[in-house]
């Protein structure tokens, strides 16, 4: 598990500043939201809520949601800290109570995690405004580290790409021999069966009535450059055009949705 994973303080900072200089650019490429008090913005899987400061420093209002409470504590102590407002909740999203739409709606690096995709995409469209952008973003699962092994306590299976493309009964073998924590190999198994392919996810969008504006794959994703000095890298055309194989290349999927 790298260090960064447990600062949060500089986790948080290091989010603001990757949404800082590619989210809320991409988003002003194809999209015409404006970032006043008008638009409401709220991220689905919020964590420590470092995506949601850009947008608060523009008077955004902004929301959080997390099932994770230990993540909301940590949101609610770093945004008065920082000067900022945010309305943080610690819930289950078909749980949350709030009646209203939102104009910019984040989920970032989460549905990978969600085993029911579809009633997830429903409940997102259901917080859309009409004129609203749903922003997603997740790793494809067949990238050498879609199944999030990066986390796991040992070193050969945290720093092995691909690893988690083996069958399930030798996934867990291994990380067994290894000598993981039954709890991290409960995790990434978790993750091995809410994978997250790009094609399904598109075919995901059209069945809950959205349809995709723009996407973008990143050889190198923009959190790269914070975790390794690497700079931020779109796929190749060439390859993000082929299914399945762009799958082994895209570390991370950026997509912006739209209700039909």
């Amino acid at each position: 598990m790298q260090e960064r994973h447990t600062d949060y303080e500089r986790y948080f900072c290091e989010s603001e500043e990757s949404c800082q200089k590619y989210y809320l650019p991409y988003l002003g490429e194809h999209t015409s939201l404006t970032w006043a008090a008008s638009t409401k913005v709220l991220e689905v899987g919020c964590g420590l809520g470092g995506n949601l400061a850009p947008f608060a420093r523009m008077g955004c209002p902004v929301s959080g949601v997390d099932i994770d409470s230990l993540s909301i504590d940590w949101a609610n102590r770093l945004f008065p800290q920082k000067g900022l407002d945010g309305v943080f909740t610690c819930c289950d999203i078909h749980d949350y109570q709030d009646a209203g739409t939102y104009q910019l709606i984040m989920l970032h690096d989460a549905i990978e995690h969600i085993q029911e995709k579809e009633r997830l995409m429903l409940r997102l469209r259901e917080l859309l405004a009409d004129d609203g952008i749903l922003y997603i973003a997740f790793p494809a699962w067949c990238m050498p580290f879609g199944g999030h092994q990066q986390v796991a306590r040992t070193k050969f299976v945290s720093r092995c790409p691909f690893i988690h493309l083996l069958p399930n009964g030798v996934y867990e073998w291994l990380m067994r021999k290894l000598g993981e924590p039954d709890f991290v190999i409960k995790d990434l198994l978790s993750v091995k069966s809410t994978r997250m392919p790009i094609q399904a996810f598109q075919e995901l969008c059209s069945h809950t009535g959205l349809e995709i504006v723009d996407r973008r794959l990143y050889f190198i994703n923009p959190h790269y450059e914070k975790k390794f000095g690497l700079k931020p890298r779109k796929l190749w055309r060439a390859i993000a055009c082929l299914p399945y194989v762009r799958d082994f290349f895209s570390t991370s999927c950026h997509y912006l949705i739209r209700k039909k």
